[in-house]
């Protein structure tokens, strides 16, 4: 079960990347003739990593689906908070009940159909130094992710983009609308092969988010189980 939390949370981690490096700011146009070229990659790359740096805080409602290999496919659908640095809320309404919360050094998962909380400190819980860094408001887009336009790219008129994680694990394919910039599809894939992919909407970025969102009280009377050390 640990090892699932982590799972879990490694794809949120990564999600929390793209999603902060996606936001468009608002001072800022697309150019109107559509995707941008290949030779354009590293301005596109910089300014990703300008969307993130001024982005301090979003909502958004999610859709998930999850392909675990050897297993049924999974779907799953809620509402996600962030706000620098390392606090989020994922709200998974849709068919099962779950609540995952960071407070900026801790995570909880809440599982309300066994009454269950599991505890993990935040490091711990993310084993990728570059997702760590991204959720704690240090990371670089260009330092810690080798990055490439999709070739053949999707035929959904998006901007379709890959970035490998260079410490390993895992692969990110993001697809941004062309015109607005605004993240709207997102597949992360593992070592294992196993496919989370989710489609974002209602995007609200820089919104103000109190403190108490990212405060968890364990629910009367559930159990509390402490992940143990990383190996």
């Amino acid at each position: 079960m640990i090892s699932f939390f982590r799972k879990v949370l490694l794809a949120l981690a990564a999600t929390i990347v793209v999603i902060l490096a996606a936001v468009p700011l608002h001072s800022e146009t697309m150019a109107p003739n559509g995707p941008p070229a290949a030779k354009d990659l590293k301005q596109v790359l910089d300014r990703l990593q300008r969307h993130y740096r001024d982005t301090h805080s979003f909502t958004a409602k999610f859709n998930e689906e999850i392909e675990t290999v050897g297993a049924p496919k999974r779907q799953r659908q809620g509402t996600v908070s962030f706000r620098k640095p390392g606090r989020m809320r994922w709200e998974f309404e849709t068919p099962e009940k779950q609540t995952i919360v960071s407070d900026g050094e801790t995570l909880y998962s809440y599982d309300p159909d066994l009454n269950q909380v599991v505890e993990t400190p935040l490091k711990q819980a993310l084993k990728s130094s570059s997702a760590t860094s991204f959720l704690l408001g240090i990371g670089n887009i260009n330092r810690d992710f080798t990055a490439a336009f999709a070739s053949p790219p999707a035929p959904n008129g998006l901007v379709d983009l890959i970035l490998d994680a260079k410490t390993g694990g895992y692969k990110i394919e993001v697809g941004l609308d062309p015109k607005t910039y605004n993240l709207m599809t997102l597949t992360l894939t593992d070592q294992l092969g196993d496919v989370t992919k989710i489609d974002f909407s209602d995007i609200r970025d820089n919104v103000a988010l109190p403190d108490s969102l990212f405060e968890f009280k364990v629910p009367a009377g559930a159990d509390i189980v402490t992940a143990p050390p990383s190996p």
